[in-house]
């Protein structure tokens, strides 16, 4: 097991790495009779899917998950996020008002024929009631009048929809409305789904709690929320589900049972019965599989980064807060880790710097990636040093490039 690095890695870097790599393996080894029976996943007929642990961001089980397809619905979850944001940062309030534009009430109200809050042509609804009609709802309306509310019109607000998704790392999504309902290249995947998941939770707990509310009368209309998640006693409380013909029965759901919390992404299911079974069965076989096991402490040092023309040669690596993993209950099954950078680093390196990346497998699967940081400062090596470093690294390139032209 080795550092995986950029070829401009030095051979002595990957040597101290591979060292402390080796340990950690070791000691990641968990004991037990072997469970493997135990741990085998549920059979879906999900042909997108993935269940994660919240807490640690360790992934339980992936199927397609980085497939691209339709969000539908599940577009409302973004829209949302913006929204948070939007009140967080201080722009709008619960209590803004925005008015029911025709284009909205034609396109996403009654006259649509679609999932829709049965907002009022011109009427003005304040963001919280808006924020239900699109959450318990699913209402294209609302989801409109929050879009032409906060950029003006749909296409606008699609650009900050996708501001969005970059800050949440979802590289594989992009928006161009903000109902879900069908539009060119507007795709996303499963492990996406699950990141927007989780960001929500996170960053807006007060308003995450609107995703468990079970009903929402708006003009006089009671419609019961859409997560079939919510009456299955798994502890769900969230989120959201999603169709269109094209892209199959979707869902994404959140629930916690003992102070563990999982999320659980279902795309491309044939029925809604499907999809909720599917859903299901990921989650109990989640919480009844696997347990969470601590690796590495608050500050501990998990290893080390090379730097260039430091006043010392590297630079030790911790977490930004303790490091979990989950792992089947009473299991063998081998835990291994890999520390990444692109290096050598140049110094000066700042104390909280983030300059590398742990890959946590279990077995042959990538279960868990987190960010490694500095633990230290490191300035600026006298010139000597830095002359010595350049002399090394120079070196090492040639002969690189020497062996590249005899084996090709």
């Amino acid at each position: 097991m080795m550092c995986t690095a950029n070829p401009g890695v030095i051979a002595r870097s990957a040597r101290v790495l591979a060292c402390a790599l080796v340990l950690l393996a070791a000691r990641l080894l968990l004991p037990g009779a072997a469970a493997f029976a135990q741990t085998e996943a549920p059979n879906i007929s999900a042909p997108q899917a993935i269940l994660l642990d919240y807490e640690s961001g360790s992934v339980l089980f992936e199927r397609g998950a980085d497939i691209q397809s339709a969000p539908a619905s599940l577009a409302k979850l973004m829209t949302m996020a913006v929204v948070f944001r939007e009140i967080k940062e201080g722009r709008i309030t619960p209590d803004t008002e925005y008015t029911v534009s025709e284009y909205a009430w034609r396109r996403g109200g009654a006259p649509s024929g679609g999932s829709t809050m049965f907002a009022a042509l011109k009427s003005s609804i304040k963001v919280s009631d808006l924020m239900r009609g699109v959450i318990i709802q699913s209402g294209n309306d609302a989801a409109i009048v929050l879009a032409e509310g906060l950029a003006g019109n749909e296409l606008a607000f699609s650009t900050k929809m996708n501001e969005e998704a970059k800050r949440i790392g979802m590289t594989n999504s992009v928006f161009r409305n903000s109902n879900g309902l069908p539009a060119p290249d507007q795709v996303t995947t499963a492990r996406d789904m699950a990141k927007l998941a989780a960001h929500i939770i996170r960053n807006y707990p007060q308003f995450y709690a609107i995703y468990g509310e079970t009903s929402f009368t708006w003009n006089k209309i009671r419609q019961n929320n859409r997560n079939p998640l919510l009456g299955m006693s798994l502890g769900a409380d969230g989120l959201k589900t999603g169709y269109l013909e094209d892209a199959g029965y979707n869902l994404v759901g959140s629930a916690v049972q003992n102070d563990q919390r999982l999320i659980v992404v279902i795309m491309g299911d044939k029925t809604a019965k499907d999809r909720a079974e599917d859903a299901r069965k990921l989650l109990e076989w989640g919480f009844r599989s696997f347990e969470t096991r601590l690796l590495f402490k608050p500050g501990q040092i998990v290893g080390e980064a090379t730097l260039y023309g430091g006043a010392r040669g590297g630079a030790p690596l911790t977490g930004t807060g303790p490091i979990r993993i989950v792992v089947p209950r009473d299991g063998n099954e081998r835990v291994t880790a890999r520390i990444r950078f692109q290096g050598p680093i140049p110094a000066p390196v700042a104390e909280g710097d983030e300059i590398a990346r742990l890959d946590v497998y279990r077995g042959d699967q990538l279960a868990l990636q987190v960010p490694l940081v500095a633990a230290e400062s490191v300035p600026r090596g006298p010139l000597w040093r830095r002359a010595m470093d350049g002399a090394y690294e120079l070196m090492v390139n040639l002969i690189r490039q020497g062996y590249a032209k005899l084996t090709s």
